[in-house]
Formats: structure tokens, sequence, C-alpha cells
């Protein structure tokens, strides 16, 4: 009796709207940067190798030294006996 009533739905137009271009596209002042991205990307795995490289050889050195110390330590200590 007391029912709202609901409105009609609007129904969309069944053909595709395709905007139009209005500007023309811009063209390439340079070439692009694409092909230097190879050689990009080389240096940077080139540098954490190296730097790996560096600090294998900083640790290896640190522990040689330190076994060095132990080993004069321990033949000091013999000779002393």
């Amino acid at each position: 009796m007391l029912r709202p009533k609901l409105p009609d739905v609007p129904t969309l137009p069944t053909t595709p709207v395709v905007p139009q271009q209005r500007y023309a596209p811009i063209p390439s002042a340079s070439r692009s940067l694409t092909p230097y991205m190879g050689a990009a990307a080389a240096v940077v795995v080139v540098g954490v190798v190296l730097t790996a490289l560096l600090a294998a050889v900083a640790i290896s050195a640190v522990s040689v030294a330190i076994a060095a110390v132990v080993l004069r330590s321990l033949v000091n200590g013999a000779k002393r006996r």
C-alpha cells in the first residue's frame, strides 16, 4: 500500500565511446636510454662482485693475522716453560 516506487534504471549506450586524440605525440629529441640500461646493470653487477671480493680478502687477512698472533703466543709460551 505505501511502498516506495523505485526509479527506472537508465540504459547505457551500447556503442563504445572512443576518445579522439587531440594532441600529436611528442617526437623524441634524442636517442632512447634503453640500450644503456644493460651497460648500467653490468657496471652495478661488476661493482657488487668486486666489493664482495674485497670484503672476502679483508676478512681472510684478519683471520690469518689473528691465527698468527695466537700461534706466536703459543710458541713463546712453550719456550718459557
